[in-house]
């Protein structure tokens, strides 16, 4: 899709807007399909509420989250299907499942295999058709055994249990660097930092894998993907943005303990603020995973982020 930005005027504007309204973001006094600064505040509000880069701009990362925000759980009938489901309703439902014990992965908002299976354990438990299908019985046992807000659920528990297996040395460790790639300048400056880290990692007798090819531009989901299919322990993105912070995976709905262990041990080196954020290759990636945003990105960059791998390994060892 195109960007929409400043200046922009036209059918897509009132759709972003009346969207935008929807969820309490209020774009007046702008006209009804004018991008004016209103609607750029409005959409600056958005984006930090649910952990995105708050540029002002909608892209297709700002859109997509703001169409699935959309959905409330008992909106539509949830069920595992190609393309798969996204939105807030499935990150509700399975945050109830998870603080329940029913294990459906990372509460990510995506109706994946895990979720479905989650469904029919909680089904079969509840003497339901076992069917992975949530409608309105399904709905009707999930308000009678939750009251109010979802706790602390399965995944702490893995995420725990994955810091306990992590090596306590970069020795062994498969960390897999995420090269930023969404401009000519980020696709070098990041492979840059990438290729520095991976060569100190591979010094100390880790594992360094590579997101992309050095002329390749693959998405984010793409890359987030591929490092589920590496096996990775831990994930480093290299973004350059003119938000200078290292970023871990957190939303309304959870939160990685884990990552953000991985983003104050890098930050404690590189420096920046520390926040929850929603990117892709967060919320997508099953190891504990970071980004570090910065604007340029260096080589140096990606020396000092080995050492604050080191760092987060090192705090792993001491735990009692």
């Amino acid at each position: 899709m195109r960007l929409y930005r400043l200046g922009d005027v036209g059918t897509p504007i009132r759709d972003i807007q009346e969207r935008l309204a929807a969820l309490g973001f209020d774009s007046t006094p702008d006209p009804r399909g004018t991008f004016g600064e209103p609607t750029r505040e409005a959409v600056v509000a958005f984006q930090r509420a649910r952990g995105l880069e708050a540029d002002g701009i909608v892209g297709p990362e700002t859109w997509r989250t703001l169409y699935e925000a959309g959905y409330r759980l008992g909106d539509r009938l949830l069920m595992l299907r190609r393309p798969m489901l996204r939105g807030e309703d499935v990150a509700q439902l399975q945050a109830h499942l998870s603080s329940m014990g029913f294990d459906c992965g990372k509460v990510d908002g995506i109706f994946g295999g895990r979720t479905e299976q989650a469904v029919i354990e909680f089904q079969h438990n509840r003497g339901l058709a076992e069917d992975g299908r949530v409608g309105p019985e399904v709905l009707t046992e999930l308000r009678l055994v939750t009251r109010g807000q979802p706790g602390a659920g399965r995944q702490q528990i893995r995420e725990r249990e994955w810091l306990r297996s992590l090596p306590h040395t970069l020795a062994g460790t498969r960390v897999y660097l995420d090269v930023g790639c969404r401009s000519p300048d980020e696709m070098d400056r990041a492979w840059a930092a990438a290729t520095a880290a991976a060569e100190e990692i591979q010094r100390a007798g880790g594992i360094p894998v590579l997101s992309r090819a050095e002329d390749s531009a693959p998405p984010e989901r793409v890359r987030a993907g591929r490092a589920n299919q590496q096996g990775a322990d831990v994930i480093v993105s290299f973004q350059e943005s003119s938000e200078d912070g290292v970023f871990y995976f957190a939303t309304e709905h959870a939160r990685s303990e884990a990552g953000q262990e991985l983003a104050m041990a890098l930050a404690s080196i590189v420096g920046g603020v520390v926040e929850g954020r929603s990117a892709p290759i967060l919320r997508e990636t099953r190891a504990p995973a970071a980004v570090i945003a910065r604007s340029p990105m260096t080589e140096e960059l990606g020396r000092q982020t080995v050492r604050g791998l080191e760092v987060f390994l090192r705090s792993i060892a001491t735990r009692p």
